[in-house]
């Protein structure tokens, strides 16, 4: 008499089935969609709007006169990933772990690698649509001219990859820091403001004080929006970076020294259950 054995399923095909419970999730929370998925959008529209009244501006001698949209683009793009890897997963599992959630899936047969398969699933899937729908907006909507040469874009997916694996280990690894629900959101959004302000998101990256630059260059945010924009601004404007080039090699480097500390930090700090202090 044969018998057939059962076979659980391996961690990556439950990874993409937790994914795919991930994303349906993100997309049932109203005040997720806004505040990670909608808002660089949301923005990039209201600063169009607000600062490009009167039509192109020239940001420095030497350099061609843009609008704003094709101005603040680079800098929503980068804050896509911020928010959709860095504080959507911090707040989420820092949530997660505060009502109860990962206590029952540690009691569970999903393994920590699926359950983080999951979340980057999640993470990678809703990034996508939200460049998506932000070039869409910019493209159609807003009159910004895309790229056109296939190096940009081969830029833009490096720079996009490469900042949303740095957002989403950097966001699992703060996650471990809120002690309860509350406490998430006072940890997670001023640190992701403070980084938009200085890293040439909602200001233009070269008009703050060097000392600020200098700041700003320690966090992958920075190096993030200096990637966009040597995708979506002339090459006119590198001159107007720090070292008067776009440095991919050094967005490149940034990122993937922040990447191995995130990742280092997630597996070193992540549990099921918060221990007693």
């Amino acid at each position: 008499m044969s018998t057939t054995a059962i076979r659980l399923p391996g961690m990556l095909s439950t990874g993409l089935w937790r994914a795919q419970f991930e994303v349906k999730q993100y997309f049932r929370s109203g005040d997720t969609l806004f505040f990670t998925f909608l808002f660089p959008v949301f923005m990039l529209g209201l600063f169009s709007v607000a600062f490009g009244a009167e039509g192109d501006v020239q940001m420095a001698p030497g350099v061609p006169a843009l609008s704003m949209a094709q101005l603040y683009l680079p800098g929503m793009m980068a804050a896509g990933l911020l928010l959709s890897g860095f504080q959507n997963l911090a707040m989420d599992i820092a949530m997660e772990r505060a009502d109860g959630t990962l206590k029952r899936l540690g009691g569970s047969p999903l393994s920590p690698v699926s359950y983080f398969l999951g979340k980057i699933g999640q993470v990678l899937v809703t990034g996508v649509l939200q460049a998506a729908v932000l070039l869409a907006v910019a493209g159609i909507a807003l009159g910004v001219p895309l790229p056109t040469e296939p190096t940009q874009w081969l830029t833009f997916a490096g720079v996009f990859v490469f900042g949303i694996a740095t957002s989403a280990l950097l966001g699992i690894a703060l996650s471990s820091v809120p002690r309860t629900a509350k406490s998430a959101t006072a940890v997670v959004i001023p640190i992701g403001l403070v980084l938009q302000f200085i890293s040439g998101v909602y200001l233009m990256f070269w008009q703050l004080p060097e000392w600020l630059q200098n700041i700003a260059s320690l966090f992958p945010l920075k190096w993030m929006a200096q990637g966009m924009r040597a995708v979506f601004l002339p090459d006119a404007y590198a001159a107007l970076e720090q070292g008067g080039e776009w440095n991919l090699a050094g967005v490149a480097a940034a990122l993937g020294i922040w990447l191995v500390v995130g990742l280092i930090i997630s597996l070193l700090t992540f549990r099921w259950i918060r221990r007693s202090a």
